[in-house]
């Protein structure tokens, strides 16, 4: 029940009696700030009613958060093996609804997990976080029922997923993010939070899968295979990146840049130049 998961000791606390330390190899920051967590797991969608996937729980900060704000069910995936004594304890507590696989989420198949469908949450490693990124957008492209994405990136990832174009930040991230969902930055977060404390600003991105869009896109590898090579030479006009296409065809005059192209352009010429 939620009373015995709040009357765990602080996380900190249980860090120090297990002795474990945030491992860099790992990309792990921990987020220790109740405010933080709690308005993080506040903010995904129907979480009472959708069970959700966390990555990377590391001590449980977040975990113990989204079962405070009353998820049905969490399933959390860790890598670090050291963090089993804190998990386990949390789990204890969860009155059944946590339960934590020990795997690389880089190589679990979220389709096995028993989910007809769920939400992610997660204070994402920075090392794999753009990487898990499009695995999931390719899921979502093809049909899993992932309901909702809440995650923490670095700041800058943030506002590459959710610009527009001709923004600063765009790029593949937000073609393939737009075409089919809708995003948004919920609120940044202080490096000033975590510990350690890392070097950069972050930001927590809410992603809403979007069904009219989804049913609109038909491959959205090619559209990657695509926005990777104009976003590739960013700087170049997109009739020397790719020569001899009559760019007339597509609206186009072959002089635009890659940061100058909707989504919608790059889906079209994915479907028809690949």
């Amino acid at each position: 029940m939620t009373d015995l998961v709040s009357s765990l000791p602080p996380v900190s606390e249980m860090m120090r009696e297990c002795g474990l330390e945030p491992k860099k190899q790992f990309g792990q920051n921990f987020l220790f700030d109740l405010n933080l967590t709690g308005r993080i797991a506040r903010s995904v969608p129907n979480i009472d009613t959708v069970p959700v996937v966390e990555v990377g729980p590391g001590p449980a900060g977040l975990t113990r958060a989204l079962l405070m704000a009353g998820a049905m069910r969490v399933v959390a995936i860790e890598k670090d093996k050291t963090t089993e004594p804190i998990l386990s304890r949390v789990v204890a507590a969860s009155d059944g609804r946590l339960s934590v696989i020990f795997d690389d989420a880089l190589r679990v198949d979220f389709s096995a997990l028993g989910l007809e469908e769920y939400a992610i949450c997660a204070n994402l490693p920075y090392n794999v976080g753009t990487e898990l990124l499009i695995g999931w957008l390719q899921k979502i492209a093809h049909g899993e029922q992932i309901k909702s994405l809440t995650l923490m990136f670095q700041r800058e990832v943030a506002m590459r997923i959710t610009s527009r174009p001709g923004d600063e930040h765009y790029g593949r991230l937000a073609v393939l993010t737009s075409l089919i969902a809708d995003s948004r930055i919920l609120f940044d977060v202080p490096n000033t939070a975590f510990v350690p404390r890392p070097k950069v600003q972050s930001a927590v991105v809410q992603i809403i899968p979007n069904a009219d869009k989804i049913s609109r896109i038909s491959d959205l590898s090619k559209i990657e295979q695509i926005t990777a090579r104009l976003f590739g030479q960013r700087r170049k006009m997109i009739r020397g990146i790719i020569p001899n296409v009559d760019w007339e065809k597509y609206g186009l005059t072959g002089t635009e840049r890659a940061e100058n192209l909707s989504p919608e352009t790059f889906a079209l010429l994915a479907e028809n130049l690949l």
